[in-house]
C-alpha cells in the first residue's frame, strides 16, 4: 500500500459514520451494544422460572403478550452472580425477530462510536473465549467492551432457550 492509499484509508476510517451504542455495566466493566437492537429498558422484575434450564436463564416474563426469556449476562459471561438491586435492569433486545431480555447491573449512557474507535479484542490464544466480543472501544478515559449481541442471540444456548420456552 503506497502512502496516498494509506492516507485515504485513514481518512475513510476517521470519516466513517458513527453508530450509537447503549453502554451498561457488569461489575466494574463497561459494555456496549448496538442501540438499534434495543427495544426497551425495564427495571428488574422476578421472572417465571422454567424447570431444567441452565443457570444463566432466569426465566421468562410476559411483555405485552410476548413471552420473553431473561438471561443474566453476568452468569452467561462467567462473572458470577450478585443480588439484584433497584439499579438492576433488563434490556429487552430484538435481534432478527428474536426478543430476549438481558439482565445487567446498570445502564450507563448512549454513545457514538466510529468503526475506527473499535479495536479488535486481544488474542488470548484460545485460553479465553472472546466469541461474544466485537472489540474494545475507548472514549475519553473510558474503555468499553463492544458486545456481539447478534452472535450471542444466534448461539446454541439461545436455541436452547427457545426450545425451553416454546
Amino acid at each position: 500500500m503506497d502512502v496516498t492509499t494509506q492516507k485515504t484509508a485513514v481518512a475513510d476510517d476517521e470519516n466513517s459514520v458513527a453508530c450509537e451504542y447503549l453502554t451498561f455495566t457488569l461489575g466494574s466493566e463497561e459494555y456496549a451494544i448496538d442501540i438499534l437492537k434495543v427495544q426497551e429498558i425495564r427495571g428488574y422484575e422476578q421472572p417465571t422460572l422454567i424447570a431444567n434450564t441452565p443457570p444463566f436463564i432466569k426465566g421468562v416474563i410476559n411483555l405485552r403478550g410476548i413471552i420473553v426469556p431473561i438471561v443474566d449476562l453476568r452468569i452467561k459471561f462467567n462473572l458470577g452472580s450478585i443480588e439484584y438491586t433497584p439499579f438492576t435492569v433488563v434490556i429487552i433486545l430484538n435481534v432478527a425477530g428474536r426478543v430476549i431480555g438481558i439482565v445487567v447491573d446498570s445502564v450507563s449512557d448512549v454513545i457514538s462510536l466510529t468503526p475506527a474507535q473499535i479495536r479488535p479484542a486481544p488474542d488470548f490464544s484460545g485460553s479465553f473465549d472472546t466469541k461474544y466480543i466485537l472489540g474494545l472501544a475507548s472514549m475519553d478515559s473510558r474503555m468499553m467492551i463492544v458486545t456481539d449481541i447478534e452472535r450471542l442471540m444466534t448461539s446454541a444456548d439461545m436455541e436452547l432457550i427457545e426450545s425451553a420456552t416454546a
